[in-house]
């Protein structure tokens, strides 16, 4: 090119000389003129080529640095989506500065799920007072949220043994708070079933459960003790949400109030997005669902007391402002209190058996908690007045939230291999959502069998749970026998 180039430019000096020169000639003049044609022709030709053969050869560079690109982004994607890259870590560190920060992100997981879910007495009540419908029908909604949020762990709990657990926690994010900034323009009951009862169950349901696995992987003696501090976000949630719509609803409105529990969950989980990171390696293999593990009668027999356990504690928890309402005369706004405080007498239940069930066994503590809470279930039959009532609503709160901490350690504590976490707890989470879903619908329909009666709703919440606490003691014996000092 330069050459060809140079010969140009030289031409276009040397011709005029000559032409000037000979002028008088008409020969040397035609002469020229062709000359200057021919190697103008020549060197239009040469530049086209070159630029032919730029064009060429460019696609192929550009193509081949874009290929280079993608793949530093896709590997660079894959470290931070997946656990591909991660080798074996060794055992739990049990602590530590990364450990505790998984236990804090799944603090603010449980709270924007569980805690998001437990308040829904809150708006069980505003939705009697305002819907045309009856306490049992809007009670689905409720159901169906809890029911997701538990079913959907029985396959999003195996994204997290197959490496995929940010991806994971990103979508269920963004479903979650879809599902909440739609309810805030709901109108209507089928309305709410969709955003509420649907798209929050759903999303929640996506990321709960593989967040709760990832935090056990993290600790192994004190694991009971990391899992009881990450589910006071229960507890705390259970306060919070209804706290913030108790002061606000009446000042802003249901669609600004939805709005205001939207962006405080937002914030919350970008934090989760950004910190919560995995430390095993993927098991790439292994089905969705462990059926063997419910051939194994510890499991089995945990699972199934779970089931009547979750069967009357959410009746009672959506239950309760209602009653409230009902017999013991209170406002909306007062009865908003009982979900204030059936969800915050639970934080220190949910750390102080944690506690000691590292030092005698998850089991061990579990079985005498239950017992307890079914003592507790049946004096509600005794209430007739509001202090009567906050004292049951106390007592309850304590003892069911140290039931319910409790309950993903030991699940992890009767899994031989840790990489199946994810899969068993989400097996078991997901068998519990009908217990979920049936539960307070069934106690609303003996409340209008019954007259709008409590009496036989509670008998049958208070037989439910001795039902589980005696399957539950059957785990125990299953796994070590009547021998009581044995840890477990």
């Amino acid at each position: 090119m330069a050459f060809g180039t140079q010969d140009h430019y030289n031409f276009g000096e040397k011709p005029e000389h000559d032409l000037s020169r000979g002028a008088g000639t008409s020969k040397s003049s035609t002469s020229s003129q062709a000359d200057l044609d021919d190697i103008e022709r020549a060197s239009v030709q040469d530049h086209e080529v070159y630029e032919d053969s730029t064009n060429e050869k460019q696609p192929s560079r550009v193509s081949l640095e874009l290929k280079r690109t993608a793949s530093r982004a896709s590997n660079v994607l894959g470290r931070v989506l997946t656990t591909r890259s991660i080798v074996d870590p060794g055992p739990p560190p049990d602590g530590g500065m990364k450990a505790w920060r998984q236990v804090a992100c799944g603090w603010i997981v449980i709270f924007t799920t569980w805690g998001w879910v437990n308040s829904y007495g809150t708006f069980q009540t505003y939705y009697t007072l305002t819907l045309n419908e009856s306490a049992s029908t809007i009670s689905w909604i409720g159901t169906v949220q809890n029911f997701l949020t538990f079913f959907i762990g029985a396959f999003s709990g195996r994204l997290l043994d197959a490496g995929l657990f940010v991806p994971t926690l990103i979508v269920g994010s963004v479903l979650q708070l879809l599902g909440i900034f739609l309810m805030s323009i709901s109108t209507k009951y089928w309305h709410f079933m969709l955003t509420q009862g649907v798209l929050t169950g759903i999303g929640g349901g996506i990321f709960f459960t593989p967040a709760l696995g990832l935090v056990t992987t993290y600790f192994s003696s004190r694991r009971a003790f990391a899992l009881g501090i990450a589910t006071t976000g229960n507890a705390v949630g259970g306060m919070i949400y209804p706290i913030i719509v108790q002061q606000i609803l009446p000042k802003l409105g249901f669609a600004w109030t939805t709005r205001v529990l939207g962006f405080l969950n937002l914030g919350l989980l970008a934090i989760v997005v950004a910190f919560m990171r995995p430390r095993l390696p993927p098991r790439k293999s292994g089905p969705v669902i462990d059926w063997s593990a419910f051939r194994e009668p510890p499991y089995a027999f945990f699972v199934a007391g779970l089931f009547f356990v979750i069967w009357a504690v959410y009746y009672t928890f959506y239950y309760i402002a209602s009653f409230g309402v009902d017999k013991a005369g209170l406002t909306y706004t007062s009865s908003t209190v009982l979900v204030i405080v059936i969800n915050g007498v639970g934080v220190p239940a949910r750390v102080i058996p944690p506690f000691f069930a590292d030092k005698v066994g998850q089991l061990n503590m579990m079985v005498p908690i239950l017992f307890c809470l079914a003592i507790v279930a049946y004096s509600w039959l005794a209430v007739s007045d509001v202090s009567g009532l906050y004292v049951f609503t106390c007592f309850y709160g304590l003892v069911s939230a140290g039931f319910q901490c409790l309950m993903p350690s030991t699940v992890a504590s009767i899994t031989p291999d840790m990489s199946m976490v994810g899969t068993r707890l989400g097996m078991a989470f997901s068998t519990l959502s009908f217990a979920a879903l049936t539960g307070p619908p069934l106690g609303g329909a003996l409340q209008s069998t019954m007259g709008g009666q409590y009496t036989g709703a509670s008998i049958w919440a208070a037989t439910s749970t001795l039902i589980g606490a005696v399957l539950i003691g059957a785990s125990r014996v299953a796994k070590v026998g009547w021998k009581l000092k044995v840890k477990v």
